[in-house]
């Protein structure tokens, strides 16, 4: 059976299959300038749009890594402004394509941040062909470490506020929910070397994970307006370490010699059901629970992959309640 998928979401999903099949060049690079043509681009804003303010500061702009911080109207007087937790958030795109300022990720973090009432954090990481794996993990690094020098304290729209570097949740959606994952796993590994930031909790929402097989997700699914199987093979094609395969750590990081650092935060992972991804996700949450870890998982059988991203999609909200749950659970008291 076919998912319900709205007008909309289907024009523009079948649009941005289009137009990304027409920007790829045949030696692997991108014409980004077709991308510039349509993209929808919104700048930050200070003054409370939807009950929510933000702001963007600038990390290393050699780079072009910047984060775009959100933070609750409401959190400017009274107790509402106390212990605000911090959600560090990854865009999807399959490490090729997006960026905090974009419409539908802009719009996103707004319900996130109002849903949650928490402060987000994000973050404009490098992206493939041109910069491949780990540069996404190092960008995500780099933001930690730049919270956990205080770098907040130098944007105004937080002036007052009592932000929770304690209380630090990695999240992220599809090839966003990957590097929430890795950056997760490499704050593990030095969690003593932080002195501020301590991640509570990792939320990989339908997470670009992937393997050399074939899944009954990958048949099932591929032809729906979002990606293809070919697709899929050229964004890991570009993004990986030269030479390696989907089978790479990277990609599938719950291989059968895979360990986890033991200050490896629990995890919430979203799937959807009508997700040429799922099958990885749901592999990824098994991985974790044999290594009985701490994780959950909220699965939505009748949602397509970027669900989410619309605001008539019903799940959405759900969603939302799941992570404020997860968060609320797991946050310093």
């Amino acid at each position: 059976m076919a998912p319900f998928i709205p007008l909309k979401a289907r024009i523009q999903l079948g649009f941005f299959r289009f137009l990304t099949n027409h920007a790829i060049r045949r030696d692997d690079t991108v014409n980004r300038w077709l991308y510039s043509c349509i993209q929808v681009l919104v700048p930050a804003d200070p003054k409370p749009k939807f009950g929510v303010s933000s702001a963007d500061a600038i990390i290393d702009s050699a780079r072009n890594l910047f984060i775009r911080i959100f933070v609750p109207s409401d959190s400017s007087n009274g107790e509402n402004n106390k212990n605000l937790p911090l959600v560090v958030y990854f865009h999807g795109g399959g490490f090729f394509f997006g960026s905090p300022d974009l419409a539908a990720y802009d719009d996103w973090c707004r319900r996130l941040c109002s849903g949650l009432h928490a402060v987000i954090v994000s973050v404009n990481y490098r992206l493939s062909p041109k910069h491949r794996c780990p540069a996404p993990y190092d960008d995500g690094v780099d933001v930690l470490r730049f919270l956990d020098s205080s770098g907040l304290g130098s944007v105004d729209i937080l002036s007052g506020l009592d932000v929770d570097l304690g209380s630090c949740f990695l999240a992220g959606c599809t090839a966003g929910g990957n590097i929430a994952h890795h950056v997760a796993r490499r704050w593990a590994a030095t969690s003593e070397s932080w002195e501020k930031v301590t991640i509570k909790g990792a939320i990989p929402i339908t997470p670009m994970f992937g393997g050399e097989e074939r899944t009954d997700s990958d048949i099932q699914n591929q032809y729906l307006p979002a990606i293809s199987i070919e697709r899929l093979d050229w964004y890991w094609k570009v993004f990986l370490p030269e030479g390696a395969n989907r089978n790479h750590e990277c990609a599938r990081p719950f291989g059968t010699t895979s360990q986890l650092e033991e200050q490896f935060p629990p995890v919430l992972v979203v799937s959807a059901g009508y997700d040429i991804l799922r099958d990885w996700q749901l592999k990824y949450y098994e991985w974790l629970k044999e290594m009985k870890h701490d994780v959950k998982l909220v699965f939505y059988p009748d949602a397509i992959h970027g669900f989410f991203l619309f605001t008539k999609c019903e799940e959405w909200p759900k969603l939302v309640d799941e992570m404020k749950k997860f968060i609320d659970e797991h946050r310093s008291h």
